[in-house]
């Protein structure tokens, strides 16, 4: 598992950068304002994760864990906005798995 490095986006604009997906997934620091981005170069579509660190609850009703999964096309890239509550870990992180690392690349933008 990697520690991504969070890019950050000036006015003056960035040329990113992305680091291979990790088989047993990446992380990075959260401030609040990140988003990630995958590339899936590969010819089968693939799942991100985001794991869900704690469960969620309204009007003090407590439910379930619910995990972000998003699904990034064969030769496509998604972009996945962090909500600032439920998915950052005891480290303050967010974790990050794929299905698939072949030919995927991920970058973390702020």
């Amino acid at each position: 598992m990697a520690i991504l490095a969070v890019q950050q986006i000036t006015k003056a604009g960035i040329t990113p950068t992305f680091a291979a997906a990790a088989g047993g997934g990446d992380s990075f620091q959260f401030g609040g304002n990140e988003h990630v981005e995958v590339v899936n170069g590969g010819g089968g579509g693939i799942n991100v994760t985001v794991p869900a660190q704690q469960a969620c609850g309204t009007f003090g009703v407590s439910n379930t864990a619910h995990d972000i999964v998003v699904a990034v096309g064969a030769g496509a890239r998604a972009k996945i906005k962090v909500p600032p509550v439920g998915y950052v870990d005891a480290n303050g992180r967010v974790q990050l798995t794929y299905s698939g690392v072949t030919t995927v690349t991920v970058g973390i933008f702020s």
